[in-house]
């Protein structure tokens, strides 16, 4: 007879307890404590014959190999630069982003993409309705094997016989184990399921992709614990009122966490944006005050983003300070610097701020576009179209440098600015042919140029 236990989760946090409390000390959320019967029978050994043999033994240091280790591509450009060139073997991958987004389309287009034999399972859709995704997706004759269950033992009896090369779950909080008495979607269950996941990644060197939930603070459903399980954490932003998609890299452990990938939803599916910065800046046939473009950076990618600004005569009193893909209390410090260091009252005016595209942007050096636009709607002075703006600012109103400045130059020649502002604290050797580099070194400057 199995032993029964009894144990006690936050629903929220994935915290345990021995006995049932009102509030969780972890996340310090109220009623959130549920008891879940946890009865573990004898679990049998994944067996496989392309188990990968490793050496338990301890090496030396310079003794271990440090050659990268062969990826796998999945003929996604997109997907391979945010993973770091491409699926690791053996890797567990989680995909978390809001309902609705395009999670498992973006999995989906990459399943029918692979050369390899790649298992598909699904428990949320039905065999015909993932068909009919596919063929929305325009998909030919492909190795992808589509698989409707939600149990793991049976998941992994279909894994034994096929032996596919990859393995996509779409999505982990559908599955549910009977090593475990809870339902599907509960933490030990989560816990369970993932945990059999890994271990069957690990041992016979198949990449698993997982999609994941997320809850409405943004983060994935389940324990914490889910995150740190697994090798490679990504996040599919985006709004369904725009057309971009971004996937980013919240966790990482082949690759850096800097780099972005970005999609367009069309409707025979995503496309990937090669060149973003052509369609982040809006085409317009007649020049328009508070309009300005920063060269910035996500990843290794260099971007040309639009920033927009109005600034109007608050009528309501209290001004307003409003910003959309840009940090609201950064936008404050500007407008204390434009006012305190170059003299303008914009204490009571309303202050609207705007990153075309629907992205968001945390790289300081677009702080000088802000600027520039602040100032150009303010005074309703349109700025020239090939301008573009690339630097810090500071609190005393001092034009700081920017790291990778010269890539910044080189895309913005690229794509046919005639002059970028820079600050002249940044050190470059380079010397383009068609632009004209700017020197700043404090926010008169800038005012001195567009007033």
């Amino acid at each position: 007879m199995a032993k029964v236990k009894t144990t006690f989760f936050c629903q929220n946090c994935g915290n345990q307890y021995a006995k049932w409390q009102g509030q969780c000390n972890a996340c310090k959320a109220w009623n959130t404590i549920v008891e879940e019967l946890i009865q573990k029978p004898e679990k049998s050994d994944w067996k496989s014959s392309s188990v990968v043999k490793r050496s338990s033994k301890p090496l030396k240091i310079n003794a271990i190999d440090t050659s990268s280790e062969p990826r796998l591509s999945s003929y996604d450009a997109e997907f391979d630069r945010v993973l770091g060139g491409g699926i690791v073997p053996g890797a567990v991958t989680l995909l978390g982003g809001e309902p609705g987004i395009g999670k498992s389309t973006l999995l989906l287009q990459i399943a029918l993409r692979l050369p390899y034999k790649t298992l598909y399972v699904s428990g949320e859709e039905s065999q015909k309705q993932i068909k009919m995704r596919a063929e929305r997706i325009h998909a030919s004759d492909t190795n992808c094997y589509i698989l409707t269950e939600t149990k793991t033992q049976h998941i992994f009896k279909q894994i034994e016989d096929l032996e596919p090369e990859v393995v996509i779950i779409d999505s982990i909080q559908t599955l549910h184990s009977d090593y475990i008495e809870s339902s599907a979607g509960s933490i030990s269950q989560i816990k369970e399921c993932a945990t059999e996941l890994i271990k069957f990644a690990k041992e016979t060197a198949t990449p698993v992709l997982l999609i994941g939930h997320i809850t409405k603070d943004g983060h994935i459903a389940g324990p914490k614990i889910l995150e740190h399980m697994v090798d490679t954490v990504l996040q599919f932003e985006g709004d369904r009122n725009h057309v971009f998609r971004i996937l980013r890299a919240h966790k990482n452990r082949f690759g850096s966490t800097n780099e972005l990938g970005i999609y367009e939803m069309q409707g025979s599916g995503l496309r990937e944006v090669t060149n973003p910065s052509e369609l982040l800046i809006s085409q317009k046939d007649e020049a328009l005050s508070g309009n300005a473009v920063a060269a910035t950076l996500e990843g290794m990618r260099p971007l040309m983003i639009e920033v927009q600004a109005l600034v109007s005569t608050a009528v309501y009193g209290t001004p307003q300070r409003s910003a959309t893909g840009f940090n609201a209390k950064r936008l404050n410090m500007i407008l204390a610097v434009l006012e305190k260091r170059a003299g303008f009252r914009l204490g009571a005016k309303d202050v609207f701020l705007n990153i075309t595209g629907g992205i968001t942007v945390d790289d300081p050096a677009i702080d000088l576009a802000v600027v520039a636009a602040i100032l150009s709607s303010n005074e309703d002075m349109p700025l020239q179209s090939d301008l573009c703006f690339a630097a810090e600012v500071g609190l005393s109103g001092e034009i700081r440098p920017v790291q990778r400045v010269e890539q910044r130059i080189l895309e913005a020649e690229k794509l046919g600015f005639s002059t970028i502002f820079i600050s002249k604290y940044n050190k470059i050797s380079l010397k383009p042919e068609s632009i004209t580099i700017e020197l700043v070194s404090k926010i008169e400057d800038i005012v001195k140029f567009i007033v």
